[in-house]
């Protein structure tokens, strides 16, 4: 099987096929300041390692480098609040809209951390099963169960606010 170049013109088409996908990914897990170096890093890290980035898989093998990412900057002792919404709200993305919503947030935070990555990493991102299972490192069985799940956790949790 020959395998495409990775070449200049194939890391041109990573950039502008998935650069907004990782900028808004970052700014929904954190400080927007820092948004753009992360996203940086990790297309610097997708050049480095451009053999090992799977064809038809780019955006989920992105999104499980973000992860690594962005865990280590939030270990240089830099505090990242979880709680903490951008300032401006930009109109065109409705996953920023969705941040605004204070009920929302606080049935996602009483959510396991899993299954809140799992919920995110579908809804916003719009990972299928294939591609969760790529972030995961699980398999695409293993993807449906985990957001099966998460999403009877997340009815459950909804449920609960709504009697109370």
């Amino acid at each position: 099987m020959l395998v495409p170049a990775r070449d200049d013109a194939w890391f041109e088409d990573l950039f502008r096929a998935h650069a907004t996908a990782l900028f808004r990914y970052f700014v929904r897990r954190g400080p927007r300041d820092d948004a753009e170096d992360l996203t940086a890093d990790v297309l610097a890290i997708a050049w480095r390692r451009r053999d090992d980035v799977p064809d038809g898989a780019e955006l989920p093998w992105l999104y499980r480098t973000a992860g690594f990412v962005l865990a280590n900057h939030r270990r240089k002792g830099r505090p990242v609040p979880v709680g903490e919404v951008p300032d401006e709200v930009d109109d065109a993305d409705p996953a920023t809209l969705a941040l605004d919503d204070v009920e929302l947030r606080a049935i996602l935070a009483a959510l396991s951390p899993r299954d809140r990555r799992i919920l995110l990493l579908h809804g916003w991102e719009g990972l299928d099963a294939a591609g969760l299972a790529e972030v995961l490192g699980i398999s695409c069985g293993g993807a449906d169960a985990a957001l099966s799940r998460a999403r009877s956790r997340l009815r459950d949790a909804w449920s609960e606010r709504l009697d109370a």
